[in-house]
Protein backbone atom coordinates (compact mmCIF):
# COMPACT_ATOMS: atom_id res chain seq x y z
CA UNK A 1 0.00 0.00 0.00
CA UNK A 2 1.12 3.21 -1.14
CA UNK A 3 0.87 6.32 1.17
CA UNK A 4 0.87 10.11 -0.31
CA UNK A 5 -0.20 13.19 1.04
CA UNK A 6 -3.47 14.70 -0.74
CA UNK A 7 -3.17 18.71 -0.74
CA UNK A 8 -5.70 18.89 1.59
CA UNK A 9 -2.86 17.06 4.08
CA UNK A 10 -4.96 13.84 4.24
CA UNK A 11 -3.29 10.50 3.81
CA UNK A 12 -4.25 8.97 0.31
CA UNK A 13 -3.54 5.25 0.23
CA UNK A 14 -3.26 3.37 -2.78
CA UNK A 15 -2.77 -0.51 -3.49
CA UNK A 16 0.52 -1.07 -5.20
CA UNK A 17 2.97 -3.71 -6.58
CA UNK A 18 6.58 -3.19 -6.72
CA UNK A 19 9.99 -4.65 -7.46
CA UNK A 20 13.40 -4.00 -5.73
CA UNK A 21 16.56 -3.08 -5.96
CA UNK A 22 19.68 -3.80 -3.69
CA UNK A 23 20.90 -0.88 -2.05
CA UNK A 24 22.70 1.04 -5.26
CA UNK A 25 22.12 4.59 -4.47
CA UNK A 26 25.34 7.12 -3.25
CA UNK A 27 23.59 6.52 0.67
CA UNK A 28 23.31 2.75 -0.14
CA UNK A 29 19.29 2.69 0.19
CA UNK A 30 17.22 0.33 -1.05
CA UNK A 31 14.81 1.76 -4.15
CA UNK A 32 11.39 0.75 -5.16
CA UNK A 33 9.53 0.86 -8.47
CA UNK A 34 6.29 1.03 -9.49
CA UNK A 35 4.31 0.62 -12.53
CA UNK A 36 2.30 3.33 -13.85
CA UNK A 37 0.64 0.34 -15.68
CA UNK A 38 -2.01 -0.30 -18.38
CA UNK A 39 -4.84 -1.53 -15.71
CA UNK A 40 -7.79 0.94 -15.47
CA UNK A 41 -7.30 4.32 -14.17
CA UNK A 42 -10.22 7.32 -13.19
CA UNK A 43 -7.49 9.27 -15.93
CA UNK A 44 -5.83 7.98 -19.27
CA UNK A 45 -2.85 9.59 -18.93
CA UNK A 46 -1.09 8.52 -15.47
CA UNK A 47 0.43 11.26 -14.91
CA UNK A 48 -3.07 12.98 -14.00
CA UNK A 49 -3.15 10.52 -11.29
CA UNK A 50 -3.77 11.79 -7.56
CA UNK A 51 -1.02 9.83 -6.42
CA UNK A 52 1.09 11.40 -9.02
CA UNK A 53 -0.10 15.07 -8.34
CA UNK A 54 0.56 14.17 -4.47
CA UNK A 55 4.31 12.74 -4.94
CA UNK A 56 5.23 15.67 -7.55
CA UNK A 57 4.18 17.95 -5.00
CA UNK A 58 4.92 16.51 -1.77
CA UNK A 59 7.50 13.60 -2.42
CA UNK A 60 7.80 11.82 1.17
CA UNK A 61 5.89 8.98 1.15
CA UNK A 62 5.39 5.30 3.14
CA UNK A 63 5.02 1.99 1.37
CA UNK A 64 3.31 -0.48 3.93
CA UNK A 65 3.59 -4.58 3.23
CA UNK A 66 2.07 -6.34 5.31
CA UNK A 67 2.09 -10.82 5.87
CA UNK A 68 -1.52 -12.11 7.09
CA UNK A 69 -1.99 -15.50 8.04
CA UNK A 70 -4.58 -17.20 10.03
CA UNK A 71 -2.00 -18.17 12.42
CA UNK A 72 -1.27 -14.94 14.51
CA UNK A 73 2.13 -15.75 15.55
CA UNK A 74 2.88 -15.25 11.85
CA UNK A 75 1.27 -11.96 11.23
CA UNK A 76 3.80 -9.09 10.25
CA UNK A 77 4.41 -5.66 8.76
CA UNK A 78 7.18 -3.30 7.37
CA UNK A 79 6.71 0.35 6.85
CA UNK A 80 9.21 1.85 4.60
CA UNK A 81 9.53 5.51 4.67
CA UNK A 82 10.91 7.58 1.83
CA UNK A 83 11.24 10.22 -1.20
CA UNK A 84 9.79 9.55 -3.92
CA UNK A 85 9.95 10.81 -7.93
CA UNK A 86 8.62 10.07 -11.13
CA UNK A 87 10.54 8.42 -13.70
CA UNK A 88 9.82 9.25 -17.28
CA UNK A 89 11.26 6.92 -19.87
CA UNK A 90 13.12 9.77 -21.88
CA UNK A 91 15.96 12.27 -20.87
CA UNK A 92 18.49 11.64 -17.96
CA UNK A 93 16.11 9.05 -16.52
CA UNK A 94 16.08 6.65 -19.14
CA UNK A 95 18.60 4.35 -18.20
CA UNK A 96 16.70 3.56 -14.94
CA UNK A 97 13.96 3.61 -16.05
CA UNK A 98 14.39 1.10 -18.44
CA UNK A 99 16.00 -1.16 -15.43
CA UNK A 100 12.83 -0.35 -13.91
CA UNK A 101 10.98 -1.70 -16.46
CA UNK A 102 13.21 -5.04 -16.28
CA UNK A 103 12.96 -5.81 -12.73
CA UNK A 104 8.85 -5.20 -12.75
CA UNK A 105 8.28 -7.76 -15.68
CA UNK A 106 10.71 -9.64 -13.98
CA UNK A 107 8.57 -9.66 -11.05
CA UNK A 108 5.17 -10.04 -12.53
CA UNK A 109 4.39 -11.58 -15.68
CA UNK A 110 1.40 -9.96 -16.27
CA UNK A 111 3.37 -6.68 -17.47
CA UNK A 112 4.73 -8.68 -20.67
CA UNK A 113 1.87 -7.72 -22.59
CA UNK A 114 1.57 -3.87 -21.16
CA UNK A 115 3.91 -0.59 -22.94
CA UNK A 116 5.82 -0.33 -19.52
CA UNK A 117 8.67 1.72 -21.80
CA UNK A 118 6.28 3.99 -23.14
CA UNK A 119 4.77 4.97 -19.55
CA UNK A 120 6.36 6.71 -16.76
CA UNK A 121 7.55 4.63 -13.16
CA UNK A 122 7.31 5.64 -9.76
CA UNK A 123 10.84 5.16 -7.95
CA UNK A 124 10.78 5.74 -4.18
CA UNK A 125 14.15 5.74 -2.49
CA UNK A 126 13.62 4.22 1.36
CA UNK A 127 15.12 6.19 3.81
CA UNK A 128 13.70 4.30 7.11
CA UNK A 129 11.90 0.77 8.09
CA UNK A 130 10.18 -0.05 10.40
CA UNK A 131 8.27 -3.46 11.01
CA UNK A 132 7.27 -6.14 13.21
CA UNK A 133 6.70 -10.03 13.51
CA UNK A 134 9.45 -10.53 11.16
CA UNK A 135 12.52 -13.55 11.83
CA UNK A 136 15.52 -12.18 11.96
Amino acid sequence: MLATISPDGRPRLVPMVFAVTAADTEDGNVVLYSALDEKPKSVPDPRALARVRDVLARPRVSVLVDRWDEDWSRLAWLRLDGVAALLEPTGTAAAEHGVAVGLLRDRYPQYATHTLEKRPVMRIEIERVVGWGLEP
